[in-house]
């Protein structure tokens, strides 16, 4: 154990860590609202302001895939200063490139070069990166019968956020028009002052470290520094049937709500559908994926990551045929993307917590950098082939192939679960049989 992790470890006995589990989970809330308020601001108008820079629609989708591909690249990064150092500095690292990135969207906007706004949505993405980790901090002190919910508990913070940011992104827009500034850049200047705000309240209150807390207070035989390495992590996953599967379980959720929800406003608008009803879709599916997540967490600590992964695939599944078959019904398409989200929030919650349980504790950070980079990458390939798919054959294809996704991964958790119920029924029988030898002896 390091001198910084006794120092972490010295005030906190086993009484005092619930306190701190809830003040740790209060700082993590408040900078995933913040976090998330940014990075829903700059959402809003990215492939608008793309459009305007370009001058032509089709580089316009290079800009959330930019972010996308920043959020994927920076995972590991990311994840090895935290294994290093702790969660701490890597949040506020993130944020601060987010801000860095923002600020060079609004640059890129004022002298109209697409190059540089790629570059700047790409470290954009790192906010994202930051929202994402910090459901794995919250899980750093939380027993593992709540840890599901302490993951869901941050994840649904993102909501406030999500449904703020695009309502705040005209008066962002019209806040710059004195300025020589484009108003679609606006919201990116809002957003890199909002990020900066979320890395103070990261660097000011989060203390102690919860990565390093947690490690202090580890057995001795989890106190080796050389199993923190990313090697580790990666090699804590191969290891473990249980961490592929939630690995596989978070990147297939992702790629199936990313494919399908990048392309429903396009098939809702060659159905008819007004701007208005689109964003009341779209609303629904962020409700869904967000708002409900304790209920997740809850069920998943209840009920077992294994029964809430099954929960997942049947949600998607659900999702895929009803917006698969919706055609012009816009109600059925709407239900459809609320259970997308429903869907998204189950294998995200389960398949974190699931990784948290599975891995070594000072394997974890590395191994949950691995999750993020994974699942960020397949969902920019998904996004990226959501558009041709659909050019060439349609969207119901599209909610098919999603669908098809799901079936590995079905198979998947029914082996892993069925191979430890045999490993748990073997270990009994052996304890029972050495039982009678132990009580002669």
């Amino acid at each position: 154990m390091s001198a910084v992790e006794r120092q972490t470890a010295a005030p906190f006995d086993a009484e005092g860590l619930p306190a701190l589990q809830r003040r740790t989970s209060a700082v993590l809330i408040a900078s995933q609202i913040l976090g998330g308020l940014g990075v829903a601001t700059g959402i809003a108008l990215a492939v608008v302001l793309a459009e305007d820079i370009s001058g032509t629609e089709s580089l316009a989708g290079l800009a959330p895939t930019a972010t996308v591909t920043g959020t994927a690249v920076l995972s590991m990064p990311l994840a090895a200063l935290m294994t290093a150092r702790g969660r701490r500095p890597g949040l506020v690292l993130a944020y601060l490139i987010g801000a860095l990135g923002a600020g060079l969207c609004v640059i890129a906007a004022a002298v109209g070069n697409f190059p540089l706004l790629l570059l700047g949505m790409a470290a954009f993405g790192a906010a994202s990166s930051a929202n994402l980790q910090a459901r794995f901090a919250a899980a750093d002190l939380a027993e593992p019968q709540r840890r599901a919910r302490a993951i869901s508990n941050v994840v649904w913070a993102t909501t406030i956020g999500a449904v703020l940011g695009p309502n705040i992104a005209a008066p962002a827009g019209r806040s710059v028009s004195g300025l020589g500034i484009p108003e679609t850049a606006g919201p990116f200047l809002w957003a890199s002052g909002v990020f900066l705000l979320s890395a103070l309240v990261v660097a000011v209150l989060l203390r102690p470290d919860p990565l390093l807390t947690a490690r202090a207070l580890a057995p001795v035989e989890e106190q080796s520094t050389e199993a923190r390495s990313i090697r580790a992590g990666l090699a804590a996953v191969r290891a473990s049937a249980r961490a592929r599967l939630a690995l596989v379980t978070v990147a297939v959720s992702h790629t199936a709500m990313v494919s399908v929800m990048s392309m429903t406003p396009v098939d809702l608008d060659h159905h008819g559908a007004s701007i208005d009803l689109i964003g009341l879709v779209i609303s629904g599916h962020i409700a869904g994926m967000y708002a409900f997540s304790p209920i997740m967490g809850r069920l998943s600590d209840r009920f077992g990551r294994f029964s809430v992964i099954g929960l997942a695939v049947g949600l998607l599944a659900c999702a895929a045929l009803l917006a698969g078959t919706a055609g012009g019904s816009h109600w059925q398409s709407a239900a459809g993307l609320f259970l997308l989200g429903l869907g998204w929030s189950a294998g995200l919650v389960s398949g974190s917590a699931l990784l948290t349980d599975s891995v070594p504790q000072p394997a974890r950070a590395a191994a949950q950098g691995l999750s993020d980079l994974t699942m960020n990458a397949s969902a920019g390939v998904g996004g990226a082939a959501a558009g041709l798919i659909v050019a060439q054959a349609g969207y119901g294809w599209l909610n098919l192939i999603a669908a098809c996704l799901l079936l590995p991964l079905g198979a998947l958790a029914l082996f892993t679960r069925g191979k430890r119920k045999a490993g748990a029924a073997i270990s009994e029988a052996q304890r029972e049989s050495e039982a009678p030898r132990d009580a002669a002896s």
